[in-house]
């Protein structure tokens, strides 16, 4: 079973830096996407930042400048660098992966959430 295991959030104070991680695991032949996304409450699940199909990276506009979004192949692992944090990033971060893996006994594509971690900025 493919999962994905969030680490890194917490608490900060305006204008500090947090770095989260995002390691995918299980049968895993290859993934084609993969990111962040948060969800503030009373607000929509929104995407922060992603390597998408082709390698490129998509960015949210409130993030861009702020956030780095990297990654280590060889660990299945995004990571997403968070500096000059504002009070509206305060969320809960999900990292989503588009993995071509094994369904059971079965090869497939399928799509993955972890299971989000909390980003409270705050003085």
């Amino acid at each position: 079973q493919v999962q994905l295991v969030e680490s890194g959030g917490g608490l900060v104070q305006p204008g500090g830096s947090l770095r989260l991680s995002c390691a995918a695991s299980g049968s895993i032949f290859s993934i084609n996407a993969m990111g962040w996304y948060r969800q503030a409450p009373g607000k929509q699940r929104e995407l922060v930042a992603a390597f998408i199909s082709g390698g490129s990276t998509n960015y949210a506009d409130s993030v861009k400048g702020r956030f780095t979004i990297s990654r280590d192949n060889a660990k299945n692992t995004v990571y997403l660098q968070m500096n000059s944090l504002k009070s509206e990033d305060t969320a809960v971060y999900y990292c989503n992966a588009d993995i071509y893996g094994l369904i059971g006994d079965l090869p497939g594509y399928f799509e993955v959430w972890g299971q989000g971690t909390l980003v409270t900025v705050s003085s």
